[in-house]
């Protein structure tokens, strides 16, 4: 029985193209208890691997966490098998506002110890005593109110390129380093402020609104769906627009444009631009801002070292990877010493 992907992203990729039908691109979450996570990943790797559906999935034993490129044909039918699940029936489907069919390029369903880490190690913690969810007219109306702090619960290169007017976007690598900083700065509003936040698609706030319950905040709000229902809504319901710029994502698009504004700039130049790239250097695949006029001049490189490394043959370059760790951490995305503009 097959429990792993057997082909490789660019033979998949050569099928989708050849293929050329439309998908959905699409996530949910659900926290949940999973006595056997092992067994539960099995199950959906199996199944979806039938329906041709791709993407990351997390399982552990607080829930699941999916993000998924489903084909547009075979919709009902996942649909239908994700609402035979018991706590997943119903559950809230993100489908994203731009759709790509290489938005991703495998099925990876992996077990994990939680599905959004947190850092946390507090028996006494219930993710399921989370805050008052609200939705986009709600959330509007609260973040106007003088009484709110309105935090946005993502990390620093998602925020760069766009987050909501006058948000708190704390300067953080992780979900985990943000839950202490922010709890530190707020402790004397506990009681008497709105506690808002918001995420791309809310399973970060549903985990940080039960976890500030816990800490004693007395009125605590999330955004049900996160940016991206939000955006869904406020073009459905022609609600004013409070979000400037991109929304990061987490697959092969890397970004969905909310706003026309461009609040980011090229980690290279600084002229102003809100888009991702990776480094070509396959040693070093760095994330980070550029610009079309600097990834001409470095051939999409981060640095002078990685363009040098990059124009070498396939070859060499394998050779030069060989027994060594990525140069660039996973969490060094736009903070590298590199980048000569964010210096």
């Amino acid at each position: 029985m097959q429990l792993y992907n057997k082909l490789s992203a660019k033979e998949r990729e050569a099928l989708l193209e050849e293929a050329g039908e439309d998908r959905l691109t699409l996530s949910f979450y659900a926290y949940a208890k999973i006595g056997n996570p092992e067994l539960f990943r099995n199950h959906l790797f199996i199944a979806w691997d039938q329906m041709d559906v791709l993407g990351r999935i997390y399982v552990a034993h607080e829930g699941i966490n999916a993000q998924l490129s489903v084909p547009a044909k075979r919709f009902n039918e996942f649909k239908a098998f994700i609402d035979d699940i018991y706590f997943l029936k119903d559950v809230r489907l993100n489908i994203a506002i731009e759709h790509d069919i290489k938005s991703f390029l495998k099925l990876k369903v992996k077990v994990r110890n939680k599905i959004v880490a947190d850092g946390l190690n507090d028996e006494t913690f219930d993710v399921t005593n989370k805050g008052v969810h609200v939705d986009a007219a709600k959330f509007n109306e609260l973040i106007s109110d003088p009484n709110t702090v309105l935090v946005d619960m993502r990390n620093h290169y998602e925020s760069e390129i766009g987050h909501f007017q006058g948000a708190i976007t704390p300067d953080v690598d992780t979900f985990r380093d943000s839950l202490p900083i922010i709890e530190d700065d707020l402790k004397e509003h506990k009681e008497d402020k709105n506690l808002v936040m918001y995420c791309t698609g809310g399973i970060r706030c549903e985990k940080a609104s039960a976890y500030y319950k816990h800490r004693g905040f007395k009125n605590v709000y999330q955004l049900e769906g996160g940016i991206i229902e939000y955006t869904r809504q406020v073009q459905n319901q022609n609600l004013e627009n409070k979000f400037i710029g991109k929304n990061f994502v987490f697959d092969h698009r890397r970004a969905e444009r909310i706003s026309e504004d461009v609040i980011a700039q090229c980690h290279q130049c600084g002229k102003p631009c809100d888009t991702h790239v990776n480094c070509a250097n396959e040693a070093c695949h760095l994330l980070f801002i550029q610009c079309e006029e600097c990834a001409k001049k470095m051939n999409n490189c981060c640095s002078d070292n990685c363009k040098e490394i990059a124009a070498l043959p396939y070859e060499e370059q394998k050779k030069l990877r060989k027994g060594k760790g990525a140069s660039n951490k996973i969490f060094k995305k736009g903070r590298s010493e590199v980048l000569l503009f964010k210096q």
